[in-house]
Parts: structure tokens; sequence; C-alpha cells
């Protein structure tokens, strides 16, 4: 998404140079336009294809369907991003030279003889081995064009450590491995570049980022933002709760955090900072809610179905167990903007619209998420529910002439879900890089013992741990590309402590996604702060405080029967109290106010409740949770004067 804009904005600040320039270089930049719009609807139709059929094998689709993007992101993502500089012709030229080289590549994967075991034994011929050398130097490229240097940099270090890391000393040393032997594992086995994270990237996730691109060309998007402003627009605050309240929605189809935010906050960001909160505050708010959208069932961004890979549970149990947190981190959210308005004494809008009109002209656009939802519960495989999900919005869409699409739009979509698609594919891809060094060089288990010797013993200090690491990588690799690397190197740390898997790969998970509200890099953040006109490193610090869910559920998960599936009704609901209590008790902390501002007796009072609860000793939790409410009986005692003051 930022390259995009960033070409974007390009092309808009040199559009006054277009007069200098001859109409035959019009004619090829328009050339370059349809051939990438050609592209981009064929690889959306040959994804929809293979997955209605499965006619090809992983083993010869998953380099078929890099190849595909990799041509396209050099065509769509230039070398030379002004497209009146006098070095575009030849940075495209350049480009047209790594397309071939891509389809060079790809030829040689799609012929290559997989059952014949003389490469195992007599090594790769020198075609081949030019072939895979050429292929991870053009996937570095294309996460370079789509995703940043980071991530880059990172594949190539654990590269280096297969090659060099018998010069490491002591217990970081490992094996050296020949370019013979990196390029046989990394690229003709399922190990790294093909391995199981591509693997996701290339059939569910495609089909589900297509599936909300048609969402968004047949007006989804914009009822969703319409039905939560009408349900808590008249609210105090209501914008914000609004924004909290339509990212939840939006921001599981969306996949993306930073669109996520500029969609939705295009709308919600102006009317925040009209209503009284501060440009900061509102790029946060919108933030947060964003990133929540990533943890969202029915679709919880890519990841989620790269843990059902991982993990081998079923995507509808992910599902399940992933609803009580989420509603409990939106909860959290919706507290943090609810307390501000109340100290900033905001007033509710005048005029929102009826929820009944909003569900009259778009209650059709709930179907295909109803249907997806079942299907995925039903457990039915995910690729097969996408593409349902997707021929379900084209045809409720066809039931309202407002929401009814022609052919330029069925193709917009086409194109978009495919162009969206590309930094997943690419970031996965080099993702695998990175699993394929931990499983041949066993790093992983260092990692591991390294992280149970500092933390001495102590889960919550492992956690932290995990948490920095977490936040480091997220500053330069995607989501998704984050949690893949994350799950390879602290899960089994995780798994030591006694956690069982599916609630270490959902702590990771989460954890995966702070970097996009946490300072010094918040990506998410940035791009709020972009829209409020407002200062990115305040943003980034509101976003942190509103976004405490994504480090308060995770450790909850680890301490409580919050996952637990065979714990009773009463464990999972004192669960649920003992989490909501935590985060009620540490946003009054914080912001100072409850019902009405807390002196400093009450604010340590909040603040000595958090490990009261969370550590439990002597059984002593539920006294942190009765404290809590002695504290909001004490304070709606006082109940007359905040009406006078505050105006409830």
């Amino acid at each position: 998404m930022s390259a995009v804009e960033h070409n974007a904005s390009a092309d808009r600040s040199d559009a006054s140079l277009a007069s200098d320039r001859p109409m035959p270089f019009e004619r090829i930049v328009t050339l370059f336009g349809y051939g990438i719009l050609a592209i981009a609807v064929a690889l959306s139709a040959f994804q929809i294809w293979q997955g209605i059929t499965s006619t090809i094998s992983a083993t010869y689709f998953r380099p078929t369907h890099l190849t595909w993007v990799l041509v396209l992101i050099f065509l769509h993502y230039p070398l030379v991003a002004n497209r009146y500089s006098k070095l575009y012709l030849s940075g495209r030229v350049v480009d047209l030279v790594l397309c071939a080289a891509a389809v060079f590549a790809g030829y040689r994967l799609w012929i290559f003889d997989y059952n014949d075991i003389d490469h195992l034994l007599y090594g790769l011929g020198s075609a081949d081995l030019i072939a895979g050398c050429v292929l991870l130097g053009l996937l570095m490229e294309g996460c370079r064009r789509t995703v940043g240097p980071v991530m880059v940099l990172i594949a190539l270090l654990f590269l280096s450590y297969s090659a060099f890391g018998d010069m490491l000393p002591g217990a970081l040393a490992t094996k050296a491995y020949s370019l013979q032997e990196l390029i046989q594992f990394q690229v003709y086995s399922a190990n790294g570049v093909f391995g199981s994270a591509l693997g996701i990237a290339a059939t569910t996730v495609f089909i589900f980022v297509l599936f909300g691109a048609f969402l968004e060309v047949t007006g989804a998007g914009k009822f969703f933002i319409d039905l939560a402003f009408s349900i808590a627009g008249k609210y105090r605050g209501g914008p914000a709760k609004a924004a909290v309240l339509a990212s939840a929605g939006l921001g599981s189809i969306s996949g993306s955090a930073i669109a996520n935010t500029v969609t939705t906050g295009s709308v919600t960001i102006p009317m925040m900072k009209k209503l009284g909160y501060t440009p900061e505050q509102s790029a946060g708010i919108e933030a947060a809610a964003s990133t929540g959208g990533q943890i969202m069932p029915p679709i919880m961004g890519a990841g989620a179905f790269v843990m059902a890979q991982f993990t081998g549970v079923p995507y509808s149990d992910i599902m399940l167990a992933s609803i009580a947190p989420a509603i409990l981190y939106f909860f959290c959210t919706l507290l943090y903007v609810h307390l501000m308005a109340c100290k900033l004494n905001l007033r509710a809008q005048s005029r929102t619209e009826a929820v009944i009109t909003v569900m009259k002209d778009g209650a059709h656009h709930l179907i295909p998420l109803v249907l997806i939802t079942v299907l995925l519960m039903l457990a039915y495989s995910p690729l097969l529910v996408g593409v349902a999900g997707c021929a379900a919005i084209l045809l409720t869409a066809g039931l309202r002439k407002h929401s009814r699409i022609g052919l330029r739009k069925f193709i917009s979509g086409m194109k978009n879900g495919a162009l969206l698609a590309l930094p997943i594919s690419v970031a996965c891809g080099a993702a695998g890089i990175i699993v394929g060094v931990v499983g041949q060089t066993g790093i992983g288990l260092q990692f591991t013992q390294f992280v149970m010797d500092f933390s001495g013993g102590y889960m919550l200090v492992a956690l932290g741990l995990v948490s920095i690491v977490a936040l480091v990588l997220g500053m330069g690799l995607p989501v998704t590309a984050a949690y893949i690397v994350l799950a390879v190197m602290a899960v089994p740390m995780l798994g030591d402590f006694g956690l069982p898997l599916l609630t270490a790969h959902l702590i990771v998970f989460w954890l995966s996604q702070t970097s996009n509200v946490t300072p010094p890099i918040a990506l998410a953040a940035f791009a709020g702060a972009g829209v409020a006109n407002a200062n990115p490193m305040k943003s980034s610090v509101e976003a942190f405080k509103l976004a405490g869910g994504l480090f308060i559920i995770p450790i909850m998960m680890a301490y409580t029967d919050l996952l637990n599936p065979d714990v009773s009704w009463l464990g999972f609901l004192f669960a649920i109290a003992q989490t909501s209590t935590i985060i009620v008790a540490l946003a009054i902390a914080i912001e100072g106010y409850m019902l009405r501002r807390l002196t400093l007796i009450e604010r340590l009072v909040a603040l000595f409740i958090v490990p009261l609860v969370l550590f439990n000793p002597f059984n002593l939790g539920i006294a942190g949770v009765a404290a809590l409410l002695v504290l909001l009986a004490i304070q709606w005692q006082s109940r007359d004067v905040i009406k006078r003051s505050d105006n409830h």
C-alpha cells in the first residue's frame, strides 16, 4: 500500500511536467497500464480457476503463482517511480528484463523433475542452479519494491547464517551450507521459499483479498461505515466510537491495518477533529481501531490462515477461540475513547441516520459475510469458502440497483485484488526463506534456550522478551511475515512453559500486530497522522495507549482460562471478568477518569488492582475484581455532580 501511495504521490507532484513529454512517451505509459491491467485480471482469474478445480499440484502451482506475482510487481512498481523522469524509460527497460528473468526462472521450475533424485545425489544442473539464484534475487528485489528493505536485509542475514554459520563462535555456530545445498533446500523443495507460508498466500489469502476488493467495489465498505455511524454516532464521542465499530467490520476484510486506517480514517478522522478530539487523538483512535480489525473474526488477516496451516487446527476453531479476545480488545479501545470524550466534555452528534434506514439500503452486503462465517464454522475448506464468498458478493450486489456493478467495476475488483495481494505473496516467500533457515540450521532451538535462560523461568519475562522481538520485527516486516518468523522462533519456547499450541500461536499472532501502533515506528498511526495532519510520534503514543489490549490480552491468554477449551462456562466467565477488570483498571489509572476524575488514592488503587488480578496470589484475584466494583460504587454515589458537570 505504501509503495502504491508513494508512486501516486510522485505522479501527482510531477504531473506538471507531462506537457514537456512527447506523445510516444505517453503511449508507452498507457501501454504499460493496459499490460498491468491484463496481467492482474488474468492472475485473479487463474487463482479463482485453481481454487475451484485444484488442477495444478502445489509443487508446480506455487512457483507459477510467484512468477506471475514477480512479473506484476516489476510492472506495477517501476524501478523509477517518477514517470516523467529522464531515467523512467531506462528503468522500464530494466523492469522488462527482470520480468523476462522471472519467466525464465519460473519455466525452469515448471519443467524441473522433482521425482528424479539425481539432483540430490549429484547436484543441480547449471541452468537449474542459475534459475534458483535468479529467483532468490528477484524475490529480494520484489520485496524491496513492495515491502521495503528491512525484509530483504533480514532474509539475507538468515541466508548468510546458513552459508557462513561455521565462522561464528560457541553456541551460535552451525554447519556451513554450500550454494548448491542452499538453492536445493530453499528453491527446489517445499521447505523454503515455496513452503507453507507462500502456499497459504497463493491460495486462501489471495482469494480473501479478492473477496475484500469485491466488497469495496460493490459499496460494502461505505455501508459498514454508515452502519457504524448510525449505531454509535448519537452517543458521546460518537464519530470516534463509530470509527472503532467500522474498523471492526471493515478491518477484518481489508487485510491491512494501514489500508483500513486510510480508508475509514478519511471519513472518521475529520469528524472526530470537528467534534473536539485533537488531531493526534483522532489519528491514534483510528489506528488502534484499524489494527483491531486484523484480529476480528471471521477474517483475521493472512496470518490466521497461516496459523491454521502451522498448527493443523481447523480455521473454524481458531475463529471461535478468537471471538472473546477480539471483543475484549474493542471493549478496551471503546473504553479509552469514552473516557477521552468525558474528559474533553464532548457532546453527541445532533443528527445521525437511523439504523433501519441504513439497513434498508445495504443489509444485503451482510449476506456474503454471514455465508462465509457459516461455511467456515461448518469446516469447509477456507479456499472454497473464499471462492463462494466472491460469488456471493457479485450475486447479492445485483439484488439492488445502487450496488449492482457492471463489467468495468468487476474488472476493477479483479485488478485491485491481484495488486493488493502482491506484497503479501512476496513477504510470505521471503518469510519462507527464514523458516527454511531455522529448520536447516536449528537456530530456533538456540533462540528458545536463550529466552528461557534470560527469563529465569518466569513466563511474564519471556512474554516481555517476545513482545520486544515482535516490535523490532514489525518495524520492517508486514504483520504476516513478522508472525511467521515469531511463530517459528517463539512458539516452541512458549510451549516449554506449558502453554497449548493454539494459545502460543495466538499470543504470537497478537503480539505481531503491535508494530502498527507502537513508537518509534507505528505504521498505522503514521498513516492516520497523515490523514489527520497530526504529529506522527504523538499520534503513535495515543495509538499505543488505545491499543493496550494488544499487550494485556495475550498475557491473559497465558495466565487465565481465556483460551482453555476444557474450562467450564463459570471458569471462562471468570477469565473474562479478570481480563475486563485489568483493562478497566489500567484505563482509568492512565486517563485519571471513571465517572468523574479520580483522586490520587483512587488511581493508586486502580494500579494495584492490575497485578492482584493478573497473578492471583493466594487466590485473591477475586478481591481485585471486587475492589474495582467498590471503586465504581464510590464514584456512582457522586452521580448528581457528574450529571451537572459532564451532562451524561
